[in-house]
């Protein structure tokens, strides 16, 4: 009877380690995709936004692999307690990576509009926010990786510095418009694509909020802070 149970036990081991193999892959993918979305929009360079476009598919596909393979834990294994939240978290990491996977490839469209149009230098001001966007990913997957909930909780709350930086780049964007209406379509490609980049800290404080949930069994109580006042913004202020 022993042998049989340290068999299952060991089996929902191996493929719960695969699983997190393939969310880990998904992660860095979402990472990579954002740093060449990124390297497109500064170097105005169209063939490379196009790469960044046609391998979104590569993140979705290693989604609805994910999900297979947590479908196939729960029916199969019918994991309870701390191994049912490894599944779930699993299933919903792998969601947000997806979708952050889908606002890079946005960003890369969006590049290849702003990179037609005469060179501003605003748009550099776009690159600090996909940095700490990026850097959010990549933290908010170490504390996934470690299942450090406390680390997950630091990058939660910065995702405010995240906000309110894309709320002066808003502003910004507001005034400059302004000043050359010849700018205008421009300019909005760059809030859209700013608020792609800080819907991607949205979801990576999304991981971060699994993380607490699968360690600790409970979920936050209390909403995150914001700091996204764009919807209070006007043109004529």
């Amino acid at each position: 009877m022993n042998q049989t149970h340290d068999h299952i036990v060991k089996s929902f081991d191996s493929e719960l380690a695969r699983l997190n193999a393939e969310i880990a892959r998904m992660g860095q993918l979402a990472a990579e995709q954002l740093r060449a979305a990124m390297h497109a929009l500064q170097h105005r360079d169209e063939p490379a936004a196009d790469q960044v476009i046609a391998r979104d598919h590569e993140i979705d596909q290693l989604e609805r692999i994910v999900a297979h393979d947590a479908l196939k834990l729960l029916v199969l294994r019918q994991p309870m307690a701390r191994d049912l939240r490894e599944v779930y978290a699993a299933l919903r990491v792998s969601a947000d990576i997806e979708r952050i996977g889908d606002y890079a490839a946005n960003v890369a469209k969006r590049s290849k509009v702003i990179s037609a149009a005469e060179p501003m230098r605003i748009t550099a001001g776009m690159l600090p926010l996909a940095q700490m966007a990026l850097d959010s990913l990549e933290a908010a997957m170490r504390a996934y990786r470690e299942r450090n909930d406390q680390q997950a909780m630091h990058i939660r709350a910065r995702d405010a510095e995240i906000d309110a930086l894309y709320t002066t780049l808003f502003r910004g964007l507001l005034t400059y418009m302004a000043e050359d209406t010849r700018k205008i379509t421009a300019c909005t490609q760059l809030m859209f694509l700013g608020k792609d980049i800080e819907r991607i800290g949205d979801h990576s404080t999304n991981i971060c909020e699994s993380v607490w949930f699968l360690v600790n069994g409970e979920m936050l109580s209390g909403g995150r802070e914001k700091a996204d006042h764009t919807a209070e913004s006007r043109a004529d202020e």
